[in-house]
């Protein structure tokens, strides 16, 4: 994977360092597991090249920077499948790190906000990214059960749920002075630089976009900021059909699982704002009108599914 460092800085191509990815992986807490993956909260230690610059170094304690400091990480790991051939799971695992690996980059060329690239292992089935500290939308909003099963079967890592998860959450952003319907809409934003970069999610949910307070906002700026997570799925495609799928998904999870108030607005008409002013900015004239169309054939077609059943 040597074009993916030389895309990202700071990233870390593991793919020689075998055994130490295992040992990272053993001190590290397991946060979440489903039948594709483990999920694991890891501290990374700078790399071997930035501790030898820095001793190097030493002899000139004016000059020297500062050591740099270990980072929180989250550790995706692929573990082994022992009902498929070694070969046949190896090449699954290196296609879906990569492809994952690579939509990030992507979209961290396009702006769009998603975690930072930190390791990449495609033959020990590892894939660290930066650690986002926040909430996601789905303990924002307060939601109910998804479907753990159709889940599962599409190898996605399931969240364990916290009880004092949505009321903290509610009351840091509240404080901060988050507004909900503004979060919405940056939420929109953020799906649509994704799209314009022609990349596809796969599986836009709220469990998938985190918010996360911003330390000092500039004059203006919200003081939050919406962050894309867990691109396991994700394609590249152009195609107004993708992208109307790919909505169509996240509009199916917010009526499923947020109902909405009396006497508020949909949240979903909210995030389209959102979506609408992302195309408009970033991508070609009339891209907008093409693209609800299609979303409108989507929907058509999804409301004959559920009444064929």
């Amino acid at each position: 994977m040597p074009s993916l460092s030389k895309d990202v800085k700071g990233v870390v191509d593991a793919t020689h360092l075998g055994q130490p990815v295992h040992d990272l992986i053993a001190r590290s807490k397991l946060i979440k597991q489903g039948a594709e993956g483990k999920v694991y909260r890891a501290v990374l230690l700078p790399s071997p090249r930035m501790t030898l610059s820095t001793s190097a170094a030493a002899s000139s304690p004016s000059s020297a920077p500062a050591p740099p400091a270990p980072v929180d990480t989250l550790l995706k790991y692929r573990f082994p499948k022992r009902y498929r051939h070694p070969t046949l799971d190896a090449q699954l695992t290196r296609q879906r790190l990569t492809s994952e690996a690579r939509a990030l980059v992507r979209c961290i060329k396009a702006g769009v906000r998603v975690p930072g690239l930190r390791l990449v292992d495609v033959k020990q089935g590892c894939l660290g990214i930066e650690w986002i500290e926040g909430w996601s939308v789905r303990e924002i909003l307060g939601g109910g059960q998804e479907d753990d099963l159709a889940a599962e079967a599409e190898g996605e890592l399931e969240a364990e749920e916290d009880e004092d998860g949505v009321e903290h959450a509610g009351e840091a952003l509240r404080a901060a002075g988050v507004d909900e319907d503004e979060m919405l809409r940056a939420v929109g934003r953020e799906v649509g630089k994704m799209h314009t970069a022609d990349i596809i999610h796969g599986d836009l949910t709220t469990s998938n976009m985190m918010v996360r307070l911003r330390p000092q906002a500039a004059s203006g700026s919200p003081p939050f900021e919406v962050v894309l997570i867990d691109f396991g799925l994700s394609s590249a495609s152009p195609m107004h059909e993708d992208r109307a799928v790919d909505l169509y998904v996240l509009e199916r999870a917010f009526s499923s699982t947020h109902p909405v108030p009396p006497g508020r607005r949909p949240h979903f008409d909210l995030v389209l704002e959102g979506y609408r002013e992302a195309l408009e900015r970033g991508a070609k004239k009339g891209e907008w009108e093409r693209l609800y169309k299609r979303l409108e054939e989507v929907r058509m077609r999804g409301r004959k599914r559920s009444m064929v059943g």
